[in-house]
């Protein structure tokens, strides 16, 4: 069947086109009764607005790009919930590329939504630095970047969304330590992601706190799959480094570490304690279920929407930085 045009409908209802248009545009020199038969009709013959061209009126293509790491985990699902919560009721439609933690997949993505013409860009980064150049190239053109949980260094002036990684990092090592654990090994992520260094500043501060720093306890990973905890823990146990209880940056290298202690028929948290910072749903999937910090994912979409929002309305709106509470999780893995 063709598809319904606004000619139809002007030959429906015996309107000009001109009006027709305004009406689905919810113009206020249209009346009520007038609106009220161009939206009865347009139901009646099947009328779909085409987009692109309502777009090209407005000069806004009312669709956001989103770019994450990945999408295996639940974290990235949640913080779009909360982005769809904000966007959707304004009719913006979003086009979610994930990088699969490649730098050079993200700068693809970047390019790809760059050339959908997206009125801003609300980005996790996989590495600190690597697209800087692109970043700067995006926002030159007068598309507004927002970043959140992960985001790139100091030098961009950028709005971003974020938790405080020092603080609570520090809070649950110390909540390792006050269930009496002195051996806490680190499996410490990619070292391109700022926020891994974040964590770890808070991990060193409270070992150093208490004189139980040991640098053998420590594990850099190249990704951050549940392959990559399970290598990270194999490493420390072919090198028989002990260790009484594991801090993992994020809940795929914890349950990758769980998984491999498990096999080895250590027991959690028996003989080995385990948390981690991010705080998803995997950390009540797993069995013991994981201790960990617990981002408030949802608002943070939320809150990364409504900076693109006021970057969208006034690109020369200052850059914010919103710092957002999280919550320590005390489950069966450390208890």
């Amino acid at each position: 069947m063709k598809r319904a045009t606004i000619k139809d409908l002007s030959k429906f209802l015996s309107l000009s086109t001109s009006t027709i248009s305004r009406a689905l545009l919810n113009d206020k020199n249209v009346n009520f009764e007038t609106r009220q038969r161009v939206l009865d009709a347009a139901d009646q013959l099947g009328y779909k607005p085409n987009l692109t061209a309502l777009n090209l009126k407005s000069g806004k293509s009312k669709t956001i790009g989103i770019v994450v790491p990945e999408m295996v985990t639940p974290f990235s699902a949640k913080v779009l919930e909360g982005i769809q919560n904000v966007l959707y009721p304004l009719g913006y439609r979003l086009v979610i590329t994930q990088c699969d933690e490649n730098p050079l997949i993200e700068r693809e993505n970047l390019e790809l939504l760059e050339g959908f013409d997206v009125d801003g860009i609300i980005i996790n980064v996989c590495h600190e630095t690597f697209n800087n150049d692109i970043y700067r190239r995006i926002m030159g053109q007068g598309i507004p970047l927002v970043f959140f949980d992960r985001i790139p260094d100091k030098a961009l002036d950028v709005s971003k969304v974020i938790v405080d990684d020092y603080i609570k990092t520090s809070l649950m090592v110390e909540h390792l330590v006050e269930t009496g654990r002195k051996r806490i090994a680190y499996i410490m992520g990619p070292p391109t992601i700022r926020n891994v260094r974040e964590r770890f500043n808070g991990y060193k501060r409270i070992v150093d706190k208490y004189g139980i720093f040991d640098e053998r306890l420590i594990t850099q990973t190249e990704g951050m799959t549940f392959n990559d905890g399970r290598n990270a823990i194999q490493q420390l146990l072919d090198k028989k480094v002990e260790f009484d209880s594991v801090f993992a940056f994020s809940d795929t290298l914890a349950i990758g570490a769980m998984n491999f202690l498990l096999e080895k028929s250590l027991r959690i948290p028996g003989d080995v304690a385990v948390a981690s910072f991010s705080g998803t749903e995997l950390s009540t999937m797993v069995y013991p279920q994981l201790t960990s910090v617990q981002q408030p994912l949802t608002k943070m979409g939320e809150i990364a929407a409504e900076l693109i929002l006021e970057k969208i309305k006034d690109n020369s709106t200052p850059s914010k930085t919103v710092s957002l509470d999280a919550l320590l999780v005390f489950r069966t893995s450390t208890l």
